[in-house]
């Protein structure tokens, strides 16, 4: 028995006070030294301290809605966030007072990893602890990296760039980089290490296959670590430098299911004014969840439990990051690196 579904996202400021605090929030615990908490700060202000993200995650979860609707399905969506309001924590007390005993829980995340998995499985655990005797138990959709419905929305989002510039520009994937030692620990230790950015690759690899490229890049963008320690590469700033001879670019935000800050400033400001002072045309491909695709898939991923329906999956990967109550996918799974001390 299923009583609702709880849409747990990132969350971002909805106004230039609020900037300061989210990014608080979000560094708690991670060493950023305070230049970069403010180099960031100034990001969000170059958009008036509003983050994109809390009006996209509602025009989804209305989208979300009206599907279930459509399919027949009573189902309440509740929303909450890891970093900002509304928080988790609060919406989950709400579903309890609202006599929720049992809800699936949908994060804005396609991948495994630290941040993109286990750290949901942790929003859940916290919010649970924090809500006490009555919460509701709490189960942690699958990741869906590879569903049909999301790589086809992200391969005609890619069709849609394509169209923006030269015939034969080049193809680029991006993703949220993590650092190296994160990467190397995502996925269960007997699998081997790297499930994040393998799960990457082989995403771009179906998204490529769909659009027709035989050849593309996949890069990374996002960095917030000290120099010190390693994350993933290339960026994409330094890899549209190498890319001058190229008729154009065609970006892809394979990693985002939404319009994050991280997109709006690395790709739409950052890369294209590198592009544009290159001369070399650029186009970004828009990010999937407001496709009507990605209500289909998130209600599919709903219908996975309520009519034990067999996982609709494009690749070989098995399906992980479904578990309850914020316990993990196996043990040791996705284990948050120690962070080097300072020297």
């Amino acid at each position: 028995m299923v009583d609702a579904l709880l849409w747990l996202s990132f969350g971002g400021p909805e106004g230039p006070a609020e900037v300061r605090p989210f990014l608080e929030n979000v560094t708690r615990g991670r060493g950023v030294p305070p230049e970069r908490l403010a180099e960031v700060e100034a990001h969000y202000q170059h958009f008036g301290g509003v983050s994109p993200i809390n009006r996209l995650n509602q025009e989804a979860i209305t989208a979300v809605r009206a599907e279930l609707a459509r399919r027949g399905i009573d189902l309440p969506v509740y929303f909450g966030n890891r970093n900002w309001h509304p928080m988790v924590e609060d919406t989950l007390a709400t579903m309890a007072a609202d006599g929720v005993r049992r809800a699936l829980v949908f994060p804005t995340s396609a991948y495994g990893g630290y941040s993109a998995c286990r750290q949901y499985h942790e929003d859940i655990a916290r919010a649970r602890a924090s809500v006490g005797e009555g919460a509701p138990d709490l189960v942690k959709l699958r990741q869906f990296f590879d569903h049909p419905l999301f790589i086809a929305a992200v391969a005609d989002a890619v069709r849609a760039a394509q169209a923006q510039v030269p015939p034969g520009s080049r193809l680029v994937f991006t993703a949220h980089s993590v650092p190296e030692s994160a990467d190397r620990a995502s996925g269960p230790p007997d699998e081997g290490g790297h499930r994040y950015s393998r799960q990457i690759a082989e995403a771009a690899r179906l998204v490529a296959v769909a659009v027709g490229v035989d050849s593309f890049d996949v890069v990374w963008q996002s960095r917030s670590g000290p120099p010190r320690i390693p994350w993933l590469s290339p960026d994409i700033l330094d890899h549209v430098d190498t890319l001058h001879d190229a008729p154009g670019i065609v970006v892809s935000p394979i990693g985002f299911v939404s319009d994050h800050l991280e997109v709006v400033w690395d790709l739409d400001t950052e890369a294209a004014e590198k592009a544009a002072a290159l001369g070399i045309p650029f186009a970004r491909a828009a990010t999937p969840n407001a496709d009507p695709r990605f209500a289909e898939m998130v209600v599919s991923l709903v219908q996975e439990h309520l009519a034990e329906a067999e996982p609709a999956k494009l690749s070989a990967f098995p399906s992980a990051g479904c578990t309850l109550n914020g316990t993990l996918c196996a043990p040791l799974c996705c284990e948050p690196a120690k962070r080097p001390a300072r020297p």
